[in-house]
């Protein structure tokens, strides 16, 4: 990373910044060009390992991408800020962000719940029921995280 004065080393506010986005850009390897797509989210960690979970439609031009090739990145970022420094002119702009990459898999019926309420959970609505016809009109995709590096623009 060229700004180390901005690097994040540390997993667990790697972690927070997760928390704390509300969107995930998923680039999914294609023939020409990387092929990237906002999606809402779940998350865990287990064992010092992240995971993230999407939801889709049960077919579409992703899928057809991830069967070619599991291997993704993915970045999220939050905590923008315009700040502006009147008494120089500087202007420059807060934030926080992850970037990383690893292996996404489409989950099989019978794995998708709890992923499902893990991504309401992270909406603030683990409340809400996910019931079965739901679940078997729903694609959840999971991303198993190999990488994950983090940054910070704070004054």
């Amino acid at each position: 990373m060229r700004r180390s004065d901005r690097e994040i080393t540390d997993f667990e506010k790697m972690i927070d910044i997760v928390r704390d986005c509300d969107v995930c850009r998923l680039a999914i390897n294609t023939d020409g060009a990387p092929y990237i797509i906002p999606l809402n989210f779940g998350m865990s960690v287990e064992n010092g390992v992240l995971a993230l979970y999407f939801h889709g439609a049960l077919e579409g031009t992703k899928y057809d991408l991830i069967e070619k090739d599991p291997h993704v990145s993915f970045e999220m970022d939050c905590s923008h800020e315009l700040y502006i420094d009147e008494s120089d002119g500087m202007c420059t702009m807060l934030y926080r962000s992850v970037i990383g990459e690893g292996t996404i898999e489409l989950l099989p019926e019978e794995e998708r719940y709890i992923p499902l309420k893990l991504i309401l959970a992270h909406y603030g609505r683990e409340d809400l029921p996910v019931p079965a016809p739901m679940i078997s009109q729903t694609m959840v995709m999971k991303l198993t995280v190999d990488s994950i590096t983090s940054k910070q623009r704070k004054l």
